[in-house]
């Protein structure tokens, strides 16, 4: 048998949610904030602080974070640094893998989130594959996190790599 990182608890674990995070309403000021903060030092496109430059409410980048500040719940907690913790929140036991480095984001846009939006995060564990490197044996997590708003229309999905050794 081959030496693997990954048990059959970890992939008992695959596309359950870990995580769940629901966002205070978008307010205006916080698309302005963010728009202005994005392209500085050039002036952000109107459509993101002007409201005569489109009908409606204010849309936001597609990169905005309704999170950045603080989630409906309060503040997030203190730092869980732990590699382990995704398993552990499902009830499962981790590979124990010491260091992790981010293997890279990838996000696809759905529609715009906009002044008013409520928007919910939801995170599960979407793959993992193993890699012998210079290291040795590493692990490759992918943590899937999608992003609704209110009338739970998808407006963004981001699948992070978090390559573990």
């Amino acid at each position: 048998m081959t030496d693997t990182n990954i048990t059959a608890d970890m992939r008992t674990v695959l596309g359950r949610e870990f995580a769940r995070t629901v966002s205070f309403p978008i307010e205006a000021s916080d698309i302005r904030r963010w728009a202005i903060a994005v392209y500085y030092p050039q002036p952000p496109p109107a459509r993101y602080w002007d409201r005569s430059a489109q009908p409606g409410p204010l849309v936001a980048p597609q990169e905005f974070n309704p999170f950045a500040w603080m989630s409906s719940e309060g503040p997030a907690p203190a730092g869980d640094h732990d590699p382990d913790r995704h398993f552990r929140t499902l009830g499962v036991t981790g590979p124990g893998l010491k260091f992790q480095v981010n293997g890279g984001v990838r996000a696809t846009y759905g529609v715009p989130m906009r002044e008013g939006d409520v928007i919910t995060s939801s995170s599960c564990i979407a793959e993992l594959t193993e890699r012998t490197g210079r290291l040795g044996l590493m692990l490759f997590t992918t943590i899937e996190t999608v992003l609704t708003n209110q009338d739970h229309a998808e407006v963004r999905r981001q699948r992070m790599t978090i390559i573990r050794y």
